[in-house]
C-alpha cells in the first residue's frame, strides 16, 4: 500500500514497499512538459531531459551516467507535454546513492554552456532521426491538425530551429521556474524500508531549494469542434498512415473510464471491433489501433490505419461504419465483462515491477486527482454499463466533427474531396452490425482458483524434469504477485530455413495461435482476453517459442488454451493467406524502418552462405510460396513435444504444473526429425563493405564481426567488452555522443547463436558526419582491443550487467524465456543461477583477450545506409 507525505518546502513524496526483488526505482516528476512552454521555447522541456544528467556543481559531465551503472543501475528520463520525468533503477544497497544523484541532478544541475552546445548538437541528430520514421510524420500531422490553438498541437521534442536557438539563459530560466520543490513528485518503490527513506528524501531533497514556484502556466484552449479537419500528405513512403480523430475531455472528466473502456472494445487486441472487422474480415488494413488519448487538457479518441495506399479510402469508409455501429449499438454484457478483466489484469502488471510501480504511483499522483484517483477509476471501470459505452461513443464520435489525417505515397492521389465523401458514406449506412461472436467466445468465467500470493513469500528453486515425451519442463515459483508466465521452447528459427522457404518461422510464429481443431482464431483471441492474459508466438534466428501470460487464478483454462494452441493448430487456409499478405506488406515497407535494413544489411555482408544471412520475415518470393502444407510439416517435425522445453514461473503450484504438462506433453505425437546440423561458415578473409541508397535524413552505420556462440565460455567476457562500449556510461555514447555530438543513437551488440554469431556497434548520424563517425567507432574499437581496460571501467561495466540482469528478471515473462531458451539452446541452469557470478569473475585480461579474438578489421562486415 502507497504512502504519502510532503516535505515544508512542497514536495511530494509516494512510496511503496515491494520486498520480492533487492532492486529500488525513484522516480521525479517534473509536472511541466513540452505544453508548459512559450513559443520561442519550443522543445526546452525536452532538452531539459537531456541536459539533467550532463553535469552538476558536484559531478562532472558523463560522471552521473557512470556512477548509475558502476552500481548495477539503469538511468533515463522521458518528455511529454504535460510532464517531465527522471528515473533510476538500482539494487538496492545501493539505493542511498542511486536518490543522491537523482536529487544532485535535478536540484543542482550545471548547465555548462559547451555542454549545452554538444546536447544540442545530439538532439538535432534526434530530430533527424525521427522525420526518418514515418510513423512520427504521421502522428505530428495528427496533433497539429487536431489541435489547432492548444500546445498540444506542437512537437514535444521541438523543431532544429528552435533548439539551435537556445541559449544557457533561457535554459535557466525555464529551469529555475518549473523545476521548484512545489512543483514535483518524487515516486520510489522497492526494497527499502520507510524510516530510512524518509532521513535520506529530507537530506537530498529538503530545505529552501532558493526557487519559489510561481504556478501553473496558463494554456490556450481550443475552441469546441464545429466541423471536420482534414490533411492529405504526399511523401515518400510505401504505406500508408491514416488517423481518424474525435475531441474527447481531459483525463479527470467522468467520462473517461467509459471512454477508455470504448477504444479497448473498438480496437486494441485481436477481438476488437475494428481488429475483427476492417483487418480480419475485410483484409483492408496491415494494422488499426483505438486509443482515448486524456492527458491534463482535453484530448482526442483517434484510430490509427497502417495499408496498402490503394485500400485507404476504402478502409476509411469501414472504420467510420464501425464507430457508428458503437455509436447505435451496446456492447454485450460478456463483451465488457471480459474487457473490465483486461484492465484489471494490466493494473497488476503495471506493478509487477518497482519502475512499473513507481511509475503508476506518479502518473497518478501527478493528475489533477491525486493517488485516490487510481481507486475512483478502478471502481468507476467495475461500474460501467453497456449503455455507458454506447452514449460516449454517440456523443463524441461525431463524424461531422472527425479528424482525419493522411500521410501517402505521392502516387497515390487522395483528395479532401474523396476524405470527406467516404466519412459522408459511411455517416448514411446502413450502419454496420458488430461482429459476429460465437457461444464459445463469451463462455462463463473461468473458477477462481483461491489467491496464495502474499508480499515478500519466498520464491522456490528452479524444478526441472523430463517428460515421459522427452519435454523438459522447468518451474520456478514467484508468488509475490498473482500472474504467471509460460514459454515453450523449440530450437529452429531462422537457422533451420533455407531461401526458398525464407520467412516460414515467422509465418508460422504469426498463425500459431490464430485457431486450433477446435477454436476459431476469434475464440483464441476471446478466451486470452477472459482469462486476463496475453497468447504469442515468436520466430527467432535459433528458436521458435510459444508464450503466455495470465492472472494465477485462471492457471488451468490458461494453461489448456496454450496447450491447445502449441498442439493442434489448424493453419487454415483463410488465416494462412491473411497472415501471408501482412507479412509480405512488412516486406514491401521494410525501408520505411532505416536502422532495421541496416542491420539486415550487415548480416548478409557478414554471413555468405549461413542461414543467418536470411530476413527474419524473409523475401517476397520465398513467403508468397509459403502455405499452410509447409506450416504444418514443419510443424510436425520440429514442435513435437519431445522437442519441446517448457518452463512456467510465477505464482503456480509445482504439483498443478506438472500434472497439467503430463497430460498434455508427456507423449511424442510422432513425426519429429532429428536437430538440423549446420555447418558455421568461416569468417570473411577481407574487409566487406555494402552500402544501400535511401533517401533519408540520417545515414545508418553498423560495423562488426563474427563472434560468440551461445555455448562457448567466452560470450561472457564479450557481454562485458560490449558494456564497456555501450550504455549511457559507454566509451561509444561518451566519446561519440556526448564529446562530439555525432548521433543520438550509438551502441554495440553482441548476437550470440548455435553456431558463431556476431558483435557490431551502430551509429545513426547525420550524412556529413559519416567519415568522422566511422573512424570515431574503429578508433573506439581499436582502443578496447589494444590497451586493457582499467579497472574502475571494469568494475562498472560488471556492476551495470548484474545490475541490469537484476532489473529485468523481476518479470515472470522475461525469467520464463530465460529458463526456456537457455535449457533448449543446452545453456543449461547455470546461466539463469549463476550468470552474475561469472560476470563478477571477468578480468580485464579476459576482456582483452577476448576483443582480439573477435576485432580483426580484416575480417570485418559492414553495411552503410542512407542518403
Amino acid at each position: 500500500m502507497a504512502i504519502r507525505y510532503a516535505l515544508p518546502n512542497g514536495l511530494t513524496v509516494v512510496f511503496e514497499e515491494q520486498h520480492a526483488a533487492k532492486v529500488a526505482a525513484f522516480q521525479v516528476w517534473v509536472k511541466a512538459g513540452s505544453a508548459d512552454e512559450r513559443p520561442d521555447q519550443a522543445g526546452l522541456a525536452h532538452l531539459h531531459e537531456h541536459m539533467l544528467f550532463k553535469g552538476t556543481e558536484r559531478r562532472g559531465p558523463g560522471e552521473i551516467a557512470r556512477d548509475i551503472e558502476a552500481h548495477g543501475g539503469e538511468i533515463n528520463a522521458w518528455t511529454s507535454f504535460d510532464q517531465t520525468v527522471y528515473h533510476i533503477v538500482i539494487a538496492s544497497q545501493f539505493a542511498r546513492t542511486g536518490l543522491d544523484i537523482l536529487g544532485d541532478a535535478v536540484r543542482r544541475s550545471a548547465f555548462e554552456k559547451e555542454e549545452l552546445a554538444r546536447e544540442i548538437e545530439v538532439v538535432c541528430e534526434e530530430i533527424k532521426r525521427s522525420s526518418d520514421s514515418p510513423s512520427r510524420r504521421a502522428s505530428r500531422a495528427l496533433f497539429s491538425t487536431a489541435f489547432q490553438t492548444h500546445p498540444y498541437r506542437l512537437p514535444v521534442i521541438g523543431t532544429e530551429e528552435s533548439v539551435r536557438s537556445f541559449t544557457r539563459e533561457k535554459v535557466l530560466e525555464f529551469y529555475h521556474r518549473h523545476y521548484t520543490p512545489q512543483n514535483l513528485v518524487l515516486s520510489v518503490a522497492g526494497d527499502l524500508r520507510e524510516p530510512e527513506l524518509r532521513q535520506w528524501v529530507d537530506e537530498i531533497f529538503g530545505g529552501d531549494w532558493g526557487r519559489p514556484y510561481a504556478g501553473p502556466v496558463p494554456r490556450p484552449r481550443d475552441p469546441a469542434p464545429t466541423g471536420r479537419r482534414i490533411v492529405v500528405q504526399a511523401e515518400d513512403v510505401k504505406e500508408a498512415y491514416v488517423h481518424l480523430a474525435f475531441a474527447i475531455p481531459q483525463l479527470e472528466h467522468p467520462d473517461v473510464p467509459a471512454l477508455d473502456v470504448l477504444a479497448m472494445i473498438a480496437g486494441q487486441g485481436d477481438s476488437s471491433w475494428l481488429v475483427r472487422e476492417v483487418k480480419r474480415r475485410q483484409h483492408l488494413v496491415n494494422d488499426v489501433h483505438a486509443s482515448a488519448y486524456t492527458p491534463k487538457d482535453p484530448g482526442i479518441f483517434s484510430v490509427s490505419l497502417t495499408l496498402p495506399p490503394a485500400q485507404a479510402l476504402k478502409a476509411l469508409t469501414q472504420t467510420a461504419r464501425v464507430l457508428e455501429a458503437m455509436r447505435a449499438t451496446a456492447v454485450t454484457e460478456e463483451e465488457l465483462r471480459t474487457v473490465k478483466a483486461v484492465v484489471e489484469a494490466e493494473a497488476i502488471f503495471r506493478k509487477e515491477t518497482v519502475q512499473g510501480t513507481a511509475r503508476n504511483q506518479g502518473s497518478y499522483q501527478t493528475s489533477p486527482g491525486g493517488l485516490e484517483s487510481e481507486a475512483r477509476y478502478m471502481e468507476d471501470i467495475r461500474n460501467l454499463k453497456p449503455e455507458d459505452l454506447r452514449r460516449v461513443a454517440h456523443q463524441y464520435l461525431r463524424l461531422e466533427h472527425a479528424v482525419v489525417t493522411a500521410l501517402v505515397p505521392a502516387s497515390v492521389e487522395i483528395t479532401e474531396a474523396q476524405v470527406h465523401a467516404a466519412l459522408d458514406e459511411a455517416a448514411k449506412g446502413p450502419v454496420l452490425m458488430p461482429p459476429e461472436r460465437t457461444a464459445r467466445q463469451a463462455p462463463p468465467e473461468a473458477p477462481a482458483r483461491p489467491a496464495r500470493s502474499t508480499v515478500g513469500a519466498a520464491r522456490s528453486e528452479v524444478f526441472q524434469e523430463k517428460l515421459p515425451s522427452g519435454a523438459t519442463l522447468v518451474v520456478r515459483v514467484e508468488p509475490h504477485v498473482p500472474l504467471f508466465a509460460m514459454r515453450a521452447a523449440f530450437t529452429g528459427g531462422v537457422r533451420y530455413e533455407t531461401p526458398a522457404d525464407n520467412g516460414i518461422s515467422t509465418l508460422l510464429s504469426r498463425t500459431l495461435t490464430r485457431g486450433t481443431t477446435t477454436l476459431s482464431a476469434d475464440d483464441v483471441s476471446q478466451l486470452g482476453d477472459l482469462y486476463a492474459g496475453s497468447l504469442s508466438a515468436q520466430g527467432g534466428r535459433n528458436s521458435v517459442s510459444l508464450r503466455a501470460e495470465f492472472l494465477s487464478r485462471y492457471f488451468e483454462p490458461g494453461f489448456r488454451l496454450f496447450a491447445d494452441c502449441l498442439l493442434n493448430p489448424a493453419f487454415r487456409e483463410e488465416e494462412v493467406a491473411r497472415e501471408r499478405a501482412l507479412l509480405l506488406q512488412d516486406i514491401l515497407t521494410r525501408e520505411d524502418k532505416p536502422s532495421g535494413v541496416a542491420f539486415e544489411l550487415f548480416s548478409k555482408t557478414l554471413f555468405r552462405e549461413h542461414p543467418y544471412r536470411l530476413s527474419l520475415a524473409g523475401e517476397q518470393a520465398s513467403v508468397e510460396q509459403l502455405g499452410p502444407d509447409h506450416l504444418r510439416a514443419y510443424h510436425r517435425a520440429h514442435m513435437d513435444p519431445s522437442q519441446m522445453t517448457l518452463s512456467v514461473v510465477g505464482d503456480v503450484r509445482v504439483e498443478e504444473v506438472l500434472a497439467l504438462a503430463r497430460e498434455y506433453f508427456g507423449t511424442s505425437r510422432g513425426g519429429a526429425v532429428p536437430p538440423k546440423q549446420v555447418v558455421p561458415e568461416a569468417p570473411p578473409e577481407s574487409p566487406r563493405v555494402e552500402k544501400k541508397v535511401l533517401s533519408r535524413a540520417q545515414t545508418h552505420l553498423v560495423m562488426g564481426f563474427q563472434a560468440a556462440r551461445l555455448t562457448d565460455p567466452w560470450r561472457i567476457p564479450l557481454d562485458v567488452l560490449s558494456t564497456v562500449l555501450s550504455g549511457q556510461g559507454g566509451r561509444l555514447f561518451v566519446e561519440l555522443r556526448d564529446k562530439r555530438s555525432m548521433a543520438y543513437s550509438v551502441s554495440s551488440f553482441a548476437m550470440d547463436g548455435l553456431d558463431p554469431g556476431y558483435f557490431a556497434v551502430y551509429m545513426g548520424t547525420s550524412p556529413e558526419k559519416v567519415e568522422a563517425a566511422l573512424a570515431g567507432m574503429r578508433a573506439e574499437l581499436e582502443r578496447v582491443r589494444d590497451e586493457p581496460i582499467p579497472e574502475a571501467e571494469l568494475e562498472r561495466a560488471k556492476q551495470h550487467i548484474i545490475g541490469s540482469y537484476e532489473i529485468d528478471l523481476q518479470r515472470n515473462s522475461s525469467r520464463a524465456m530465460l529458463l526456456a531458451l537457455d535449457t533448449c539452446y543446452g545453456v543449461g541452469l547455470d546461466n539463469f543461477l549463476h550468470y552474475s557470478e561469472h560476470v563478477a569473475k571477468v578480468t580485464a585480461a579476459d576482456v582483452q583477450a577476448v576483443a582480439r579474438r573477435v576485432i580483426d578489421f580484416n575480417r570485418m562486415a559492414m553495411a552503410v545506409v542512407g542518403p
